[in-house]
């Protein structure tokens, strides 16, 4: 490994500095009793780089993670892993604004499709829309329960000419062709609720 820069009295990288690691990735920032600590920016061999906070070699604390694949993480580290508030662009130009837990989506957070304008804004679980959300379209919107990114359960569709229509998600498991991966696959159906006169309510 090259290293040029600050050492302390034990010999230790201490200070600011820059060093060429073995596999080729390069660290410029402060090292502290030889170990990156403090602001540093590390450029991976591969193309991603990363630039902010770093603590015991880890990254913590405020930072930018610039894939390979143009998609970046700006936000909040704790001990290498994407943990409190950030804000993660897709290489579509999908983004996601919310709170992360061990690297996924876990909280409460927006996702924005970038294609459509369309976005999902409520409760995460794991990397998944669950439990409580809405999803808003450029014309109506949907307000209800999701279970792995689907809604399901009850709901209301809320319409921008001002109608509402109330109503559930059902799952409903229709079988498989003959070669495919599995027996059953299971899709959702709205079904709307009906009034007093036992009938669907007209939109």
């Amino acid at each position: 490994m090259e290293y040029e820069g600050d050492r302390n009295e034990a010999g230790e990288r201490h200070g600011a500095g820059r060093a060429v690691l073995p596999n080729g990735d390069i660290y410029q920032g402060q090292y502290e009793n030889g170990k990156r600590s403090g602001q540093g920016t590390y450029y991976f061999k591969n193309g991603a780089r990363y630039v902010g906070d770093y603590h015991q070699n880890m990254k913590h604390g405020q930072g930018i993670f610039y894939y390979p694949d143009g998609s970046k993480y700006e936000g909040s580290w704790v001990e290498d892993l994407k943990q409190g508030h950030g804000i993660y662009t897709y290489p579509n130009g999908d983004t996601y604004d919310g709170d992360w837990e061990r690297n996924l989506r876990n909280g409460q957070g927006t996702y924005h499709y970038h294609e459509t304008g369309s976005k999902y804004k409520g409760s995460w679980v794991n990397g998944n829309m669950e439990l409580a959300g809405e999803f808003i379209h450029s014309n109506f919107r949907y307000k209800g329960s999701f279970v792995k990114n689907k809604p399901c359960g009850p709901g209301k569709y809320m319409f921008d000419i001002g109608c509402v229509q109330h109503g559930q998600y059902h799952s409903t498991e229709q079988e498989r062709a003959e070669g495919e991966e599995d027996d059953t696959v299971s899709s959702t159906v709205w079904i709307p609720a009906r009034d007093s006169s036992g009938q669907p309510p007209s939109l």
